[in-house]
């Protein structure tokens, strides 16, 4: 009987410490079956972030690496600098990536590291309990902000995407989302593809991918996929903003 569908390499057998509904689960499946498919498990290094991923390290099957909140991007600097010649890639959330670790995603794209960055953006801090995140929107409940995002005061969230897009180094930046059939295969396309751009040395590359956080957002797994739908896909619009010259 032929195989159709199976559990991919790239995954451990160590179950999902993710909260039911939470779409982390499929961002991971869509990297470690890229990784798969391109041959890379034996070469690659991941690094795993500060958040609700911190513990990435037990469910990708591969080499990965613990950062210190925020600094992943300056760990796999080190790292493809002592290993040019292996794929290196971080995983990372809003809290982590577009908050504390600004600095270090804006650097390392101006000197265009041949890395790649997985961006998970759930518009909120998910494991310390749903505070409000740069990327939180403007009307959106926080513990921190119980009265939604005020914009006169806490400014309007932040597109690390479009930033990211005006930079030289920075050649592979893509807004994808995992809450349709048909956003997942598009996501996957993505990432696969900024791996691609890395193993050909092009520069810098990041997947942004919009995710559901139904513990914090206080809905269910179902509605959140809708709010998603509703909410941060017209703020945080899906698309490709960059890409290497000879794809255009």
């Amino acid at each position: 009987m032929a195989v159709v569908f199976q559990k991919t390499k790239g995954l451990t057998d160590k179950p999902f410490s993710y909260c039911p509904g939470c779409t982390h689960g499929i961002i991971h499946r869509l990297v470690a079956e890229s990784l798969e498919e391109l041959g890379l498990l034996d070469e690659v290094i991941g690094v795993a972030p500060v958040g609700c991923s911190v513990f990435a390290y037990e469910f990708f099957n591969c080499d990965m690496h613990e950062a210190a909140h925020g600094r992943a991007p300056a760990v796999a600097t080190g790292i493809k600098r002592v290993h040019p010649d292996h794929p290196v890639f971080t995983y990372q959330g809003d809290g982590d990536l577009a908050s504390i670790g600004t600095a270090e995603i804006v650097h390392v794209a101006h000197r265009g590291e041949k890395i790649t960055t997985i961006f998970v953006n759930n518009a909120i801090y998910g494991m310390t309990g749903g505070q409000m995140a740069p990327t939180t929107l403007v009307g959106q409940k926080a513990t921190t902000a119980p009265y939604g995002r005020d914009a006169a005061l806490c400014g309007n969230p932040i597109r690390i995407s479009e930033m990211l897009a005006t930079i030289d180094g920075a050649v592979f930046v893509e807004r994808v989302a995992v809450n349709t059939p048909a956003n997942i295969r598009k996501a996957k396309k993505a990432i696969k593809r900024a791996f691609e751009v890395q193993l050909q040395g092009l520069g810098f590359g990041i997947v942004e991918v919009l995710s559901t956080c139904p513990t914090n957002w206080g809905l269910t797994p179902v509605e959140s996929l809708e709010w998603l739908e509703k909410n941060m896909i017209p703020y945080y619009p899906l698309g490709n903003f960059k890409s290497p010259k000879e794809e255009k």
